[in-house]
Order: C-alpha cells, then structure tokens, then sequence
C-alpha cells in the first residue's frame, strides 16, 4: 500500500492511475499540485481532518543535497525508529535543504460509501460554532468546509457550478466509511448543526448529487481569479488556530475583512481549525496594498496570540518569515539556522526562504 513517484508528477493524476486498484492518495491540494510541491510545504487540504496533510503520507524521500551527496531518508515500512526523523525534516522545508528526487507515498483504501452535505447558517459565527462542536462530539467526518456569503456569491456570479447558491455562510461536509457509519454521521451532524440556527441542510443520494454538492468547494479558487480586473490581484493566506479559538478569530477576521470595502472573502478547511482569507486588490495603488497587508498581518498576529501558527499549509517562503520568528522565537529560528547551515553551508538551496541569511 505504498508507490513511489518523482516530483512533478500531480497528486489528481497519481489518484487516476490508482483507481482501478481500490486504492488512493488522500491528501488534496489545489488541482494543479505536484508532489514535489506538496512535499516541500508540507501541504494539506480537504481531506485533512481525516487523514493528516502531507507528512503523514511520505514514508521516505531521495534528496540531493547541496553538495551533490545522494541521500534516502529512511526504508520503505510504515514504521520505523531508527536514527533521526530526517523525512520529516525534509518535508516542509520548502527545498531550503535539498532537492527531492523522489518519494515513497504511503495509500489508503478507498472508503466503501461516501456522501457529501451542505448546510447553510445566518451568520458566519454560527457556522463556525457548529464546526467546532461537531469535532468535539467526535462525529468522523472526512472532510468539514466553510466558506462565507462573499464565497458563495461568487461561485454564484461566476457560474462555476450548475447549481445556484443560497449567498449565506455554507458548510460543506464529506462522509465516508461503511453505509450505516455514513448514515449516522450525517444524522448527528445535522442534528448539532440544527442546535446552532442552520437552515437547509442537502445531502446527496446519487454520485452526480455528490459531484454538484461538492463542486462550489472546489471551483473557490477559480472563482475569484475569474472575477480580477485589470491591474487586479488576488492575495491568499492562511492561518491555524486551536479548534476553541475558531469562532472568534473568524467573526473578528471577518469583520475586518468587511471593513476594508475590498473585494473579500473567509473560506477553509474549518475541521482542523485552518481558515483562509482571500482578497481582491488593485496592485497598482500603493494605498490598497497596504491596506490589504495590515488586514492580513493582523489576522496573522491574531493566530499567534491564539496560541494558533501563522501558517497552516501554505508554508513561509519570503512573506512570512517575520511571523515565523514571532511564533517560535530566536532560540528556534537558530537551530533551524544552524540546520541550513549544515547541510548547506554556501545556502546554494532556495536562498532566503524561510529563514534570512546569516549577517
């Protein structure tokens, strides 16, 4: 239950290949990802609150170092305690370390049943609060989305979907497992989510039922790049907070979000406590820009002293590094230092990223 890939091949075309052998790839980003990317950011996506982002499914990986050395991070067993976890230090590191040549993937079964269920809410709290009790009664669901009214409209404006949308704040829920788990699961989430003042609540019963339900969720991206102007650009970040905190950080995001009179819209992986922020913005006007880089710093900081990470998946590159050092302090940003250092010592590899050159 393992295969073994080179970097650029896509995470949707891997899952093409699989399909006839009852096995798939669970980790789901953007439809465009390749693995090498993947594995770089450490990335994750809807299917994260069941099974884990990438980390969880690299079981070893080829890399090169700086110096040209050839290196495997570890055998192929699921398991294995032996020396350090150097897989887990490559993955994530943006290719600050090295370049992945190859990697072993961990698969999973394809589950027996699936359905998807979406339910709307007055506000965007609501929908927020119900996310958070529902992982707390420790309902199974395999995938818990949330996007708000701003989301909905555009996917609505744009005609990305063959459905037309209620442009109120919507959860978008993926079930799996045997069919009376399935069954359940969708009874007690519709029971929690009805004690937090949600109005209809669909779930499919064919496969195209499915496809439809699920397809505002998949087409948010896209949507809003549809919508640019000239001179536009969309600015996409994201944040992760303890599950507790999600309502709050969200209403206050939101909000601040509103009060921009910007183009802009709340939307995320809500099951594990990650929330993205997407906004439109002239990037011609100066003004604009800073306006929109205070909103979206403020939302950063607002994480971290949520006890929450500045970034849940799309990683540091060169726009985060300042929130990084805020969130894990200098005596750890010097050990990742002294780690780069180390393996490469002239910083040959994505120099810059993540962490600044040593003055």
């Amino acid at each position: 239950m393992d295969v073994v890939v080179q970097p650029a091949v896509s995470w949707m075309g891997l899952n093409e290949e699989l399909k006839s052998s009852g096995l798939f790839f669970p980790v789901d980003p953007g439809p465009s990802a390749k693995i090498g990317g993947m594995v770089g950011t450490s990335c994750s996506g809807t299917n994260a609150v069941r099974y884990g982002t990438m980390k969880d499914w690299v079981v070893n990986a080829t890399v090169v170092l700086a110096d040209g050395t050839i290196i495997k991070t570890r055998r192929r067993p699921r398991k294995s305690s032996a020396g350090y976890n150097l897989t887990s230090l490559i993955v994530g590191s943006e290719g600050t370390l090295g370049l992945v040549t190859e990697i072993t993937l961990k698969l999973a079964v394809i589950p027996q049943e699936t359905n998807v269920a979406v339910v709307t809410f007055p506000t965007i709290r609501d929908a927020a609060a119900a996310a958070a009790k529902i992982m707390r009664a420790g309902v199974p669901v395999a995938a818990m989305e949330i996007m708000d009214e701003v989301q909905m409209g555009v996917v609505n404006q744009t005609g990305a979907t063959e459905k037309k949308w209620k442009e109120v704040p919507t959860l978008f829920f993926k079930f799996s497992g045997t069919k009376a788990g399935v069954q359940e699961n969708i009874k007690l989430v519709r029971a929690i989510a009805s004690s937090h003042k949600s109005g209809e609540f669909e779930f499919a019963t064919t496969k195209k039922d499915q496809e439809t339900l699920w397809s505002a969720r998949k087409q948010v991206l896209w949507s809003m790049l549809a919508l640019r102007k000239e001179g536009e650009e969309l600015w996409s970040t994201d944040v992760a907070v303890p599950l507790s905190r999600l309502p709050d950080i969200i209403e206050i995001s939101k909000k601040e979000l509103d009060d921009l009179g910007l183009f802009a819209s709340v939307l995320g992986h809500i099951g594990d406590g990650n929330f993205h922020e997407s906004i439109l913005y002239d990037r011609t006007n100066p003004e604009e820009r800073r306006a929109v880089q205070r909103c979206v710093y403020a939302m950063v900081d607002r994480a971290l002293e949520m006890e929450g990470t500045c970034t849940g998946e799309h990683g540091i590159g060169l726009g985060k590094k300042d929130s990084l050092l805020k969130e894990l302090g200098v005596d750890t940003i010097n050990v990742m230092r002294s780690i780069k250092g180390a393996l490469d010592p002239h910083w040959l590899m994505n120099p810059g990223k993540i962490i600044d050159f040593p003055e």
